[in-house]
């Protein structure tokens, strides 16, 4: 069974297809989370160190391109349908949330949300939606794309190199340290949350002592 998933997952990389599967799936996960792109781009590390094929930099390279159109098509949803995305039940928390961290950190909130789940889009959108200028959204867009997609190829990569003979333990590992990366980051993020919402709190009991 093993055996056969490997010989499936190695026709897929060694195809000239993958280069725009992996723009693809980087592009739709934009704007519809559920697309498995990153797990795509780390497999496709994993391989590039393992068996040599595909290329990592075209993977690299497509996949930031894919990322960076996605997050516009995102944008421009944002814009056009920014009633119902402050309004609606569920995307009204995720819009409420980004709104706040666009608000404290600007721009540099899009590059932090690109590796938190769901986080990239409810950015996106919420930029779109508040019309943030769109040349600041390039721009600050081509550095979460392209940081993004070197990163996930890179852990592929480790992955793959450690586990030269064996793909399916480097994308295991490889998958593993993304999964950390982003548990770390959610923990400080929580952190950081809990610490912000007490010092309120602290200085109302100090001004009533």
């Amino acid at each position: 069974m093993t055996q056969a998933i490997l010989e499936a997952l190695h026709d897929v990389m060694t195809s000239p297809w993958i280069y725009p599967a992996l723009f693809a799936l980087a592009m739709l996960d934009g704007f519809f989370p559920v697309v498995p792109a990153e797990t795509s781009v780390i497999t496709a590390g994993v391989f590039a160190a393992s068996t040599g094929a595909p290329d990592l930099v075209p993977v690299i390279l497509v996949s930031a391109l894919g990322a960076f159109v996605g997050d516009h098509i995102s944008y421009a949803i944002g814009r056009t349908t920014n009633h119902r995305l402050r309004n609606g039940r569920r995307s009204g928390k995720a819009f409420a949330w980004a709104q706040k961290a666009l608000a404290e950190r600007g721009g540099l909130v899009l590059v932090v949300a690109r590796y938190i789940p769901g986080g990239r889009t409810a950015c996106t959108l919420t930029m779109g939606a508040v019309t943030y200028p769109r040349r600041s959204f390039a721009l600050f867009d081509a550095v979460a794309a392209v940081s993004w997609a070197v990163y996930s190829g890179l852990i592929g990569y480790v992955g793959g190199a450690a586990f030269e003979n064996d793909p399916v333990k480097g994308l295991l590992l490889g998958l593993g340290i993304a999964v950390t990366i982003t548990a770390v980051v959610e923990v400080v993020r929580y952190l950081r949350h809990r610490r912000t919402a007490r010092k309120p709190e602290a200085s109302l009991v100090a001004s009533h002592d």
